[in-house]
C-alpha cells in the first residue's frame, strides 16, 4: 500500500489544520491507519488511528478533544482534523497503515507515507 500525506503548513496557535493521507494499492477492508508525529529532538509518538472497516477511532491523550481522525472510503483517504493547535503540536506528521487492528506502536505499521510538517507559531 502506498500512502501520500499532505496538508501541513505554518499556522498560529489556536488555528486549525487538516491533514490528508491518500492510500492506494490494495483494498482496505481489514486495514488500520494511524497518524504519528515527531518533533525535533523527540521520539516519534502516536497521535490517532482509525479502523478502516469499523470506523473506530483512537487518540493519544495529548490530542483527545482537539484532533479528529476520519476516513473517506470512496477516496481511500484518511484525514486528521486538528483544532486548537498548540505550540507543542509542532512536528512532522506521518500517516501509516497496517493490516488488522490498530496499534499505538509505530513499529507495528508496515506502510508509511512521507512526512508533512506542521509548524505552530505563537
Amino acid at each position: 500500500v502506498q500512502l501520500q500525506a499532505s496538508g501541513g503548513g505554518l499556522v498560529q496557535a489556536g488555528d486549525s489544520l487538516r491533514l490528508s493521507c491518500a492510500a492506494s494499492g490494495r483494498t482496505f477492508s481489514s486495514y488500520a491507519m494511524g497518524w504519528f508525529r515527531q518533533a525535533p529532538g523527540m521520539q516519534r509518538e502516536f497521535v490517532a488511528a482509525i479502523s478502516w472497516s469499523t470506523g473506530s477511532t483512537y487518540y493519544a491523550d495529548a490530542v483527545k478533544g482537539r484532533f479528529t481522525i476520519s476516513r473517506d472510503n470512496a477516496k481511500n483517504t484518511v484525514y486528521l482534523q486538528m483544532n486548537s493547535l498548540k505550540l507543542e503540536d509542532t512536528a512532522v506528521y506521518y500517516c501509516a497503515g497496517k493490516w488488522g487492528t490498530y496499534s499505538r506502536e509505530g513499529y507495528n505499521y508496515l506502510d508509511w507515507g512521507q512526512g508533512t510538517l506542521v509548524t505552530v507559531s505563537s
